[in-house]
């Protein structure tokens, strides 16, 4: 029997990058069971709809999450997408890579 979850693989790829601003996305992937690829796609929505910001440190890759943005479904449209990080990443170091607009 397959499994299901309540959250889509954008909320996993996002929460996974919440916990860890300078993850990277090979480790991103294993998380949240999907390809390299498919995360990479992820991650370029998130920032195409300015969700996250990306910046190039070093070797690697940091972001920043923008928490002010809201959820895109209708059914929970108008409310932050920061209260699923306040739920599911609470006490997790004090909110680095998040913007506060």
């Amino acid at each position: 029997m397959e499994q299901w979850t309540f959250l889509t693989n954008h909320a996993h790829v996002f929460l996974c990058i919440a916990r860890d601003p300078a993850v990277r996305l090979r480790d991103v992937a294993a998380l949240v069971g999907i390809t390299e690829r498919a995360t990479q796609r992820i991650v370029a929505d998130l920032v195409r709809e300015g969700y996250l910001a990306r910046a190039r440190v070093g070797r690697r890759n940091q972001y920043e999450l923008n928490p002010s943005l809201s959820f895109r479904h209708p059914v929970e449209s108008g409310r932050p997408i920061g209260l699923l990080l306040r739920i599911l990443t609470p006490g997790e170091g004090p909110e680095r890579g998040v913007r506060h607009d």
